[in-house]
Order: C-alpha cells, then sequence, then structure tokens
C-alpha cells in the first residue's frame, strides 16, 4: 500500500512551525488501516515502533506487512530506498 499525507492536512501546522513532518500518529494509522484490511479484525497492540527517518508532507509512503505467526504483524515504512518506520502489531492470543 502507498499513501502520502497531503501538506494542508491539518496535524501538519503545529508539528513543526517552520518546516513541517508528518506526525508518526498519522503514520501509524496509515500501518493500522492497511493491517486491519489483512484480517477480519485490526489488531489491537502495537508492540514495538521505531522511527528512523522523519516524512515531510506530500512524500509518498510504501507499507510492507510481513506475518509472524497467527498473533503478529512486522510492518516496514519506507519513502524510496529510505525506512522511516518499522514495528511490529499484535492480536490478543485467543484463551
Amino acid at each position: 500500500m502507498i499513501f502520502r499525507i497531503l501538506p494542508d492536512h491539518p496535524a501538519l501546522p503545529g508539528h513543526f512551525p517552520g518546516r513541517p513532518i508528518v506526525p508518526g500518529v498519522l503514520l501509524l494509522d496509515a500501518v493500522l488501516q492497511a493491517a486491519a484490511k489483512f484480517r477480519e479484525h485490526p489488531p489491537t497492540r502495537l508492540l514495538r515502533a521505531k522511527f528512523p527517518a522523519p516524512v515531510l508532507p506530500g512524500e509518498e509512503v510504501e507499507i510492507t506487512l510481513d506475518p509472524r505467526g497467527a498473533d503478529r504483524l512486522a510492518f516496514t515504512c519506507r519513502r524510496g530506498d529510505t525506512t522511516v518506520l518499522l514495528g511490529e502489531l499484535g492480536w490478543p492470543t485467543p484463551p
């Protein structure tokens, strides 16, 4: 899945004035939307997340999802060859 946060997004003016970057929560929201299409129910846990590089408004970001067993899903977001977010989501383990 490829997405972009447009420069007129309402979260950008305060994040950071003069040189806006896309807030991490918007990147995570896009990952959750992609993951929700992966299984019947969306993941309920963020197991880990790392933001190694910023995303500027208007830049394209590609999400890659990689299943890790029945209850985990690894994700990587890239802007071209640069990783901008990586981590893992999880679903509750059945009792």
